[in-house]
């Protein structure tokens, strides 16, 4: 279908766009098709014997869907859903709080699990396992350990960085999750849901493009596919290619998928490094960021798309990169007296 509009009335649309998007159950689920085959016999075996499922980690990159994940778990096991997330619980009291209020059955889902408190992940090793805590009473001399039963639980924890996670909470997880970057075909599937429940009429070509730029993640091409119906919307214009290609440009985002941080970073490689190699906290200086904005944030999908490599000696920006920014190999800076080189 050619074109672009939009029914239905915006400011409900707004305010119910995360939760009309996400799925309901794993048959509504787009893409990880590994993943929601695993977790159906997981689900399926545990209502068989009418026990609650075994815990679950979901491991990934942000925006791939392990909250939606989480949600579904709890649907479709029928049982309900209590979220929290690892900075919120910064004590042993915190997960206490929130073990010993849990009801039958429940589904608790921890988001960003690698950043709780050390003495909050020593609780969870024995409530994981034997449905129990033990809470000290009193100070000093007269302390005593009070054991405390708890109701079953299933823990859904989520997490960008598994390597974080010490190794006696990972290895109490029945099942380890690991959730994988979309193919461009997977995405334009998802987009073409999204557009859907937002009653919103745009081509497949249009939606394609959208693909194409939204970095392998749903969320992205959810956050995309608003921008453009934004954009179609106020310059009230219904050729859906006209409106993808001026809202990303409006938002700096290239066929890539590069946006301007992604950019920024590269193209000081190339200019000012003459492509490397260059040490991480050289380079966001250089660019005015965070190193650990550039590491964890800019550098993963430079890596993943072939942009830049990454070598004891610092980043290098790749021949591919050259091409992409349309420079010439040796036009940089390079060889710089005084540019640090690996710290």
């Amino acid at each position: 279908m050619s074109g672009i509009t939009s029914a239905g009335a915006e400011s409900q649309e707004e305010l119910a766009f995360e939760g009309a998007l996400r799925p309901k159950s794993l048959d509504e689920f787009v893409g990880q098709r590994k993943v929601r085959g695993q977790l159906d016999l997981l689900l399926k075996a545990a209502a068989m014997q009418e026990r609650t499922p075994d815990h679950i980690l979901m491991a990934g990159p942000p925006g791939l869907g392990k909250t939606t994940l989480a949600m579904i778990v709890a649907h479709e096991s029928g049982r309900p859903l209590r979220m929290s997330s690892g900075p919120a619980i910064q004590h042993a009291g915190d997960l206490a709080a929130v073990l010993s209020s849990l009801v039958p059955g429940e589904v608790l889902f921890i988001d960003e699990i690698h950043r709780m408190a050390r003495s909050a992940e020593e609780m969870l090793y024995l409530a994981m396992e034997d449905f129990r805590i033990d809470v000290m009473v009193g100070k000093g001399a007269g302390a005593t350990s009070i054991p405390l039963d708890l109701a079953p639980f299933t823990l859904v924890g989520a997490t960008t960085r598994a390597g974080l996670l010490p190794n006696p909470l990972r290895d109490r997880f029945g099942f380890t999750a690991h959730l994988e970057f979309y193919e461009k075909g997977e995405l334009e599937q998802v987009l073409i849901r999204a557009a859907h429940l937002l009653d919103l009429q745009i081509d497949r070509t249009a939606l394609r493009e959208i693909a194409g730029r939204s970095r392998g993640t749903p969320r992205i091409a959810n956050r995309l596919l608003r921008r453009v119906r934004d954009f179609a919307l106020v310059h009230r214009t219904s050729d859906g290619m006209a409106a993808v290609q001026g809202a990303l440009d409006l938002y700096d985002v290239d066929e890539l998928g590069l946006d301007r941080l992604d950019r920024a970073v590269v193209e000081t490689m190339l200019t000012r490094f003459d492509g490397g190699p260059v040490g991480l906290n050289t380079l966001a200086v250089s660019v005015g960021e965070e190193s650990e904005t550039i590491e964890s944030v800019v550098e993963p999908f430079l890596v993943r798309v072939g942009l830049v490599t990454r070598t004891p000696r610092g980043r290098i920006a790749t021949p591919q990169a050259w091409r992409h920014f349309g420079l010439t190999p040796g036009a940089g800076a390079a060889a710089q007296p005084g540019l640090p080189i690996d710290d």
